[in-house]
């Protein structure tokens, strides 16, 4: 017979060597991706060009956070506020002036909706401290160590405002272009700004400092303009952040057995996600409704007069019929192609990126699905009801609700557009007869030509 021999494992302690240190390796120190401290390029950047006025935004406690009408920060965005209303009051003068078309209203719209956007960001300023306060407990309850969060928000920041100057310094490029051959009886200044900015030089005489003045509110509204779109792409990425947080400790779980205490911890935390995505709408909903309004009208503009005339950047003052220095006649040219390229890239990536909150609070589902059933209990059950019956998604003034399914609706209605419009214009041989392509810092060289016609 075979005798079965237990098999015994022994422990043995041994004394250390004398003269030797034993040195515990301890895990590297990892920084908390905070709210305040990912955001914080982004908000001061936002602060040079007179949005967002709050107090504090580069320190890390949100106790110093706050908002007052009694700083300078407040004073810039009302002076700014006021610059910009006076930019709208001259292109409605121009466009009551003249015949009214499309093209005519266009740099109402720039300008109007730049009032409207710093308006909402005026609002936000004011709900911003309690935002922050709020972020900031949830923060304390449970830590998120996400590294690249940062790194993210800083390096969009970078990208996105190095294209938007890199499209300004193009459009100057293109009224420079058109200055020299319209405006050649006049000083280089004086033609570039009259050909630049007729809707003010119609209005009131020519001046250096009038002309310095409109150059700095053209550009602060260029910035708003690209702001708008940062902001809401830097917010999401926090968002969708906290919402990754919660999905790594599920997944980790998928399939496992654990026990009731880990589902109703973990369905408390998505709940105090969710309900920070809906506090964070709340505040920031205005900004969102603008900026895809924005995007949505001037995309539609620029490729029906993509379609229409096609890229040539001639209007009626073209820069080929005397070759320039700068870029042999295609300044305009150069200047609409890729002003167009980047706002509709520009455009995808806010509603993607807007989007993947959306996509990010429904990951817990399939989780939840894979739940053994011997530990399958009342708290899964809440936790996906919750996570099937609410909608976590941020918003336009809670018109629309930013998913994945939304940029082929907004497709969509661009193509419909596009039919429409080139059915009327059809139909109506005199439309025909403005071949001018405008876009306010998208085309803003055409707008002036069209201006001065």
């Amino acid at each position: 017979m075979g005798h079965k021999q237990m098999k015994k494992s022994f422990s043995f302690w041994i004394p250390a060597k004398k003269n030797k240190v034993h040195v515990t390796k301890l895990k590297p120190f990892r920084k908390q991706a905070t709210f305040q401290r990912c955001l914080r390029v982004t908000l001061i950047i936002g602060q040079l060009f007179s949005l967002i006025p709050v107090k504090g935004v580069s320190s890390n406690s949100s106790a110093d956070v706050r908002f007052t009408f009694k700083s300078w920060k407040c004073l810039y965005a009302l002076l700014s506020l006021l610059l910009q209303i006076f930019m709208t009051v001259t292109c409605l003068h121009k466009l009551f002036s003249s015949v009214t078309s499309l093209n005519a209203t266009t740099p109402v719209i720039f300008y109007g909706t730049t009032c409207l956007t710093m308006l909402m960001f005026f609002k936000v300023a004011r709900a911003w401290p309690g935002l922050v306060h709020h972020i900031s407990k949830n923060e304390d309850l449970d830590p998120n160590f996400d590294g690249k969060l940062a790194y993210k928000c800083n390096i969009t920041c970078g990208i996105v405002l190095l294209l938007a100057l890199l499209e300004h310094i193009l459009s100057l490029l293109s009224a420079f272009a058109g200055a020299m051959v319209c405006q050649a009886n006049k000083s280089f200044y004086e033609g570039f700004v009259t050909h630049f900015y007729p809707w003010v030089f119609t209005l009131m005489p020519y001046s250096a400092v009038l002309g310095a003045l409109t150059q700095f509110i053209h550009f602060q509204s260029t910035f708003i303009w690209n702001f708008s779109d940062l902001f809401v792409i830097c917010m999401s990425y926090y968002l969708t952040s906290r919402l990754q947080h919660i999905n790594e400790k599920l997944l980790a779980a998928q399939g496992k057995y654990l026990p009731e205490i880990f589902w109703k911890t973990t369905r408390e935390d998505y709940c105090r996600v969710t309900q920070l995505v809906r506090r964070v709408d709340e505040v920031i909903s205005g900004i969102v409704f603008i900026s895809f309004a924005n995007n949505l009208f001037f995309i539609c503009l620029q490729l029906f007069n993509t379609l229409e005339d096609g890229i040539k950047g001639n209007g009626q003052c073209s820069s080929r019929s005397k070759v320039t220095h700068l870029l042999g006649g295609y300044e305009a040219a150069t200047y609409f192609l890729f002003s167009l390229v980047y706002l509709i890239s520009r455009s995808i990536a806010v509603s993607l990126i807007a989007s993947q909150v959306n996509t990010a609070s429904t990951v817990p589902a399939p989780v939840l699905y894979d739940v053994p059933s011997p530990v399958y209990c009342i708290e899964v059950q809440r936790f996906l009801d919750q996570v099937n019956g609410e909608n976590v998604a941020l918003s336009g003034l809670q018109f629309f609700s930013v998913t994945r399914s939304l940029l082929l609706t907004v497709a969509g209605t661009i193509v419909t557009y596009e039919l429409v419009m080139f059915q009327f214009t059809s139909s109506s041989p005199s439309s025909t007869n403005s071949s001018v392509n405008t876009l306010p810092n998208i085309t803003t060289t055409m707008i002036s030509s069209t201006a001065m016609t």
